[in-house]
């Protein structure tokens, strides 16, 4: 029997039951479509139904939840139960989630997501509960660290952790490695002094994959010694509106040796840059990566990234001048022959609209894309941009007109250069060549 203490508010075993029933969750019989459970003793009085039909992963979020129920059903309705999620309900007591996952065997996966775990204290007998879990999602919870600890040495195989919105600004070191962590969400909390994120290192020696979006990071202030071990075996790393505003910090993440990924967006250093000059500059000071914000780097990309900055910083005092600099022209030569031309990309041209008898000129910007461009031209051409078609015509080719029909293409990729026309056709028509 449960005590009376915990008598109010929903149980999981009466949600359970709820949604699972066969009147509510009629799952058809077969293969991979489920497993119907069939309990051959229940205890006298049981709201359970004599059957469920139960999947392998149970969704019970914003269910009302607050307390776990009869043991001895969770663990005849859920022995094959593999992953739960529980987000968004009303547990704040550390018992009552140990109860229902220490009777789930074979669970691999629990997110207890937007929980109200603040302040509630998880003790060590029911943290072993959790030792068989290997995804677990805390995400605004606000569990404090000292419980992660716990949970971290509890649970022998963890392979994923989610902590994200839980408002730290600093971690607890912890004595006891978690060797099987790979993946670490901590998007979203207020970590700033990089002395906190050292102390990750020693924790999770074996992680693969670190997102760091949304905390205010101000620097990496490690040397290269100290980066080379605090991150073995690091394969990708994500801060994002973080605040590193030093080429410095870039530079550093060369320093972990398997590091691959990168994500580096909305960082105050590469605020002044354009698009184009940001992904260039970056590329070329992380020698070490393949992918970008999420973007495979080429070997063609690569290059022309390098002989970029060369080209960027080729005016500069020797005293500014990044170490980069130096072995990339090492490895290129100054380009001082190309050091007289602007290599940088066009943003704007000057073009010649022309729709039948009308001829208009146009300031266009080449950063668009053609469905942008189309919308710009409804209020020249007085046509809608779903019934017009568009050519581009380059006055130095033999070649005549060029449909721009694809929407999502920009339009630097046609080289348009200042002079050049832009023909507009409405859709019932074709192109008027010119003689």
């Amino acid at each position: 029997m449960e005590p009376p203490e915990d008598s109010d508010g929903r149980s999981f075993v009466e949600v359970l039951n709820e949604k699972y029933s066969p009147d509510n969750f009629p799952l058809r019989r077969g293969p991979g479509m489920g497993v119907v459970v069939v309990p051959t003793v229940g205890p006298q009085g049981s709201p359970m139904k004599d059957r469920l039909n139960m999947p392998t992963m149970l969704v019970l979020n914003s269910c009302g939840i607050v307390r776990a129920g009869d043991q001895a059903e969770i663990a005849a309705f859920c022995a094959h139960v593999i992953e739960l999620d529980l987000s968004h309900n009303l547990l704040q007591d550390w018992r009552q989630i140990s109860t229902i996952v220490s009777n789930i065997p074979n669970l691999e996966f629990l997110n207890l997501s937007s929980n109200p775990l603040a302040g509630s204290r998880l003790e060590p007998p029911c943290a072993g509960g959790f030792s068989g879990v290997r995804r677990l999602v805390l995400n605004n919870t606000r569990v404090s660290w000292d419980t992660v600890l716990l949970l971290t040495r509890e649970i022998s195989e963890l392979e994923e952790l989610f902590l994200c919105l839980n408002e730290y600004s600093g971690v607890s070191a912890s004595s006891v490695a978690c060797p099987t962590l790979r993946l670490l969400h901590i998007t979203d909390n207020s970590l700033q002094d990089w002395a906190e994120v050292r102390k990750l290192g020693p924790m999770f020696p074996g992680l693969d994959t670190l997102f760091m979006a949304n905390n205010k990071l101000a620097s990496i202030q490690d040397n290269q010694d100290v980066l080379r071990r605090l991150f073995p075996k690091l394969r990708s790393i994500s801060l994002s509106n973080s605040g590193l505003d030093r080429w410095d910090d870039i530079e550093k993440l060369n320093f972990f040796p398997r590091l691959e990924e990168v994500r580096l967006q909305g960082i105050p250093l590469l605020q002044s840059y354009t698009n184009a000059e940001r992904r260039s500059l970056v590329i070329a000071q992380l020698p070490v990566i393949s992918q970008l914000n999420g973007s495979v780097v080429s070997d063609y990309e690569r290059e022309d990234a390098e002989r970029f900055f060369i080209r960027y910083y080729v005016d500069y005092p020797e005293e500014e001048l990044p170490y980069r600099y130096h072995s990339l022209v090492t490895k290129y030569g100054k380009l001082e022959p190309l050091a007289d031309i602007d290599l940088r990309p066009r943003y704007r041209a000057l073009v010649e609209v022309h729709c039948e008898d009308k001829v208009e000129q146009l300031t266009i910007r080449l950063d668009q894309t053609v469905a942008e461009l189309k919308k710009q031209l409804t209020s020249v051409v007085q046509l809608s941009t779903s019934s017009m078609r568009i050519y581009y015509i380059d006055k130095c080719s033999a070649f005549g007109p060029e449909e721009m029909k694809y929407n999502t293409r920009a339009l630097h990729s046609y080289s348009i250069q200042d002079g050049d026309e832009i023909l507009v056709v409405p859709k019932t028509k074709g192109p008027k060549l010119k003689s």
